[in-house]
């Protein structure tokens, strides 16, 4: 497992991922894939379904079954992409390019469709860069699959917790979906959220973190009440989904963010598809794959 990244994690915008490991010990990182171009229309995020994580009805960047204390669906974004017929070129190799889970877990989402979970936070700055690249995913995929998206908290000290349950209440007030590129410039970009000291020179103390009041802020641009949202954030409702979004990584093996999941049976990252262009095409390969039942 690779080990976990503290403050270069977060302070390093090159890093390829960020990983889940509770020592605060830091490895260099490979360089990122670079980047896909940037989606011209938002990616489509998950409506909360009764019991699980993941983001709001209709979204560009954020987080099991239908039953379990913390699912979602979200319909694919309406497009015109036909489903691909499976052909296996040899291009993609299980064990290097991806993981099959074993066992497989339910889904995120109690969807009857092929869904696609990207396991993420706002606070990493892997998933930051590779947003850009998660929307456009979103727009080739078939309308035969789903996307959904998973929020981690294993990074405390980057404030991953917050900004976790911070999405979690956005997505049952529905406003995840209109405040997810919003939700990522207050943390890299205006800094409203950031876990760095000013400058960038370390990590500020645990004490001066944003709050659940700070996200609050960001998402009453997008129709939140800040009271209201504050309450919800801090039920057991949401308390029960936090819970649930932890067991899910733990179970679906999640080891760095960004990962995608497909299915519950399928795990991958842009560090092992080997960029980002090839994280597109491998996880079109694994849906049509899946769709024919391979």
């Amino acid at each position: 497992m690779l080990k976990r990244l503290s403050f270069l994690c977060a302070a390093l915008l090159a890093l390829a991922a960020c990983s889940n490991n509770n020592d605060n010990a830091s490895t260099a990182q490979p360089p990122a894939p670079t980047p896909a171009p940037a989606a011209t229309a938002p990616a489509t995020q998950p409506t909360p379904a009764a019991t699980a994580p993941a983001p709001a009805a209709a979204s560009t960047a954020a987080p099991a079954p239908a039953a379990s204390a913390a699912a979602a669906e979200a319909p694919a974004a309406p497009s015109p992409t036909p489903a691909t017929p499976f052909v296996d070129n040899g291009k993609w190799v299980e064990g290097k390019h991806y993981v099959r889970i074993e066992p497989a877990q339910p889904k995120l989402t109690n969807t009857d469709k092929i869904e696609v979970v990207e396991v993420f936070s706002y606070g990493c700055p892997a998933c930051n860069q590779f947003h850009p690249t998660m929307n456009k995913l979103v727009q080739e995929l078939p309308s035969t699959a789903v996307v959904a998206y998973l929020p981690a908290s294993f990074m405390p000290q980057e404030n991953w917790p917050m900004l976790q349950r911070a999405f979690l209440a956005a997505q049952a007030l529905g406003v995840a979906d209109k405040a997810n590129d919003a939700m990522y410039d207050a943390v890299w970009k205006t800094n409203e959220l950031s876990a760095l000291k000013a400058g960038g020179n370390g990590l500020k103390p645990a004490s001066a973190l944003p709050t659940i009041d700070d996200a609050a802020k960001v998402y009453a641009k997008f129709g939140a009440d800040p009271q209201e949202f504050a309450a919800v954030a801090n039920s057991f409702t949401i308390n029960t989904k936090v819970k649930r979004s932890d067991e899910l990584v733990k179970n679906y093996g999640v080891e760095e963010t960004p990962t995608i999941i497909i299915d519950g049976k399928y795990r991958l990252t842009p560090r092992a598809a080997g960029s980002y262009e090839d994280t597109v095409e491998l996880v079109k390969w694994l849906v049509s794959k899946e769709a024919a039942g391979k």
